[in-house]
């Protein structure tokens, strides 16, 4: 896909060819929602996580119990 934002046009095209056919009236909100995603993907992929292990390591109830709210 290309830089530009999803036109409604293509999401119906793209929705069709995947075997999701729309109806006329959600063809804007569906590349809306497209963009959004494609927004947010693309900050996430901006980030450094640096050293920061892996979820597979962090073991719950290991808290310290000195948080504020």
């Amino acid at each position: 896909m290309s830089p530009q934002e999803l036109t409604a046009q293509e999401a119906a095209r793209w929705a069709l060819r995947e075997g999701l056919p729309l109806e006329a009236g959600r063809h804007a909100e569906v590349a809306a929602t497209a963009h959004h995603i494609r927004t947010v993907i693309g900050t996430l992929r901006e980030l450094d996580f640096g050293d920061t292990p892996p979820a597979a390591v962090y073991t719950a109830g290991q808290e310290a119990d000195d948080a504020s709210l």
